[in-house]
């Protein structure tokens, strides 16, 4: 079978492995009336499948269906599989034919099977095994001969443990199982794809197509894409509409996707041809590491600064700077005169004080030295490593705030 061939028919883009083999066991499996299950992630790409089955089937050229069973009412799925009487319900005005009846020798594709109530499931596992069904209203037996393909994105045994889904069911189903790879499991094909979708909405709005710069495009190959190949397809149809310039960045590819998953999605899940898992993350990822370290080297400094400032600033207190000559006394009738100014008025300026001797450290202690000129040595070096600040130089030079002031008077009076 040509591979290419069957891929240009049902606009199937990608060459990865996983994919091309998926291909192989529908073109395989097409030629027997085997029961197919589909199985893969929403978005994936599971619905060209079924049409290929039934391509190369020899019921190609009978009624082929598919049907949404998660997107049909409860109360009414019976009906629509198999049919009614009239008056079998309120709204039964007349009888009606149910897919398994009008797709008969053909093919049905029943897309999210998993979401089948479990009285349906007995109705369908009835058709499977014996080819008859039932109209709903009706007593009568009716034949069907119909090829069934199913598709789910659910975790069917799992569902089987819950009681959600019937184990004899799924093995019915299941006679071939086909998974679908998820767009993250084909990295290779998300250029391929990009291209394709560009060149489409091109046509399609009339305008040039977009392109990704390499590095984007690294992350386009790295992301997560939950969403699979509908994701992709609508964030490069979002970018060709809202988008002016052509080429597109990093920095705008990331502005179109979800932000929960920009940074935990960022790891490939591939495997390495000799089987063992790796991870490839881009610079994206490594530029939050270090946006992080930065944030966290930011904190410490500001916490480091706010210590300072409340050690300076200690009980609130505003330095008082004395014009030349004035004396505390003098200086203490002002009030809150216009000199008085807060030591630090904006941690991100210029520091003013650049190293502050720890208290009770300084190489000169007023109280325990009776040499005048070092003291006033002392004074004058406190006042100006703390802005003038009287609480904080008397902290500074191991001293009560009281003996300081006594100091400064003496050295008025002089």
């Amino acid at each position: 079978m040509d591979l290419q061939k069957v891929k240009q028919q049902f606009n199937i883009i990608g060459n990865s492995p996983l994919l091309n083999r998926g291909i192989e066991i529908a073109t395989q499996v097409a030629i027997t009336e085997l029961s197919v299950l589909i199985t893969g992630e929403s978005g994936a790409g599971k619905e060209h499948f079924p049409k290929i089955i039934h391509h190369y089937s020899s019921r190609k050229h009978e009624p082929y269906f598919a049907i949404n069973c998660g997107a049909i009412p409860e109360g009414t799925i019976d009906s629509e599989l198999f049919g009614h009487e009239k008056g079998a319900f309120t709204d039964a005005r007349s009888e009606r034919k149910g897919y398994f009846e009008i797709a008969n020798k053909g093919t049905l594709f029943l897309d999210e099977v998993g979401e089948l109530p479990l009285s349906t499931q007995a109705r369908l596992l009835r058709v499977l095994e014996t080819g008859e069904f039932i109209r709903v209203g009706s007593s009568q037996v009716q034949k069907t001969n119909v090829r069934v393909v199913a598709a789910t994105n659910l975790d069917i045994p799992r569902a089987i443990k819950e009681g959600k889904f019937r184990e004899d069911l799924y093995y019915r189903l299941n006679e071939v199982g086909l998974i679908v790879p998820a767009l993250r499991e084909r990295k290779e094909d998300i250029p391929l794809l990009i291209r394709k979708f560009a060149r489409d909405f091109a046509d399609k709005y009339q305008m040039p197509a977009i392109s990704l710069t390499e590095e984007a495009l690294e992350i386009a190959k790295n992301y997560y894409w939950r969403g699979n190949v509908r994701q992709l397809k609508n964030v490069v149809n979002q970018i060709s509409i809202i988008e002016r310039r052509r080429e597109i960045t990093p920095d705008i590819l990331l502005h179109y996707l979800p932000r929960n998953e920009q940074y935990t999605g960022l790891v490939a899940v591939n495997p390495q041809p000799n089987g063992n898992n790796y991870q490839d993350t881009t610079n994206i990822a490594v530029l939050q590491k270090i946006v992080l370290s930065l944030n966290n080297d930011i904190m410490v400094l500001k916490q480091q600064m706010d210590e300072l400032k409340a050690q300076i600033n200690m009980n609130g207190a505003k330095p008082i700077l004395l014009d030349k000559g004035e004396t505390i006394e003098e200086a203490d009738t002002l009030g809150t005169d216009k000199r008085q100014k807060p030591i630090i008025e904006d941690i991100t300026t210029e520091p003013i004080i650049e190293e502050v001797t720890p208290i009770n450290t300084h190489p000169i202690a007023i109280n325990k030295i009776a040499d005048r000129d070092r003291d006033r040595e002392a004074i004058k070096d406190a006042l100006e490593a703390t802005g003038g600040n009287r609480k904080a130089a008397a902290a500074l030079l191991g001293v009560s705030e009281r003996t300081l002031y006594r100091k400064l008077k003496e050295e008025s009076k002089e």
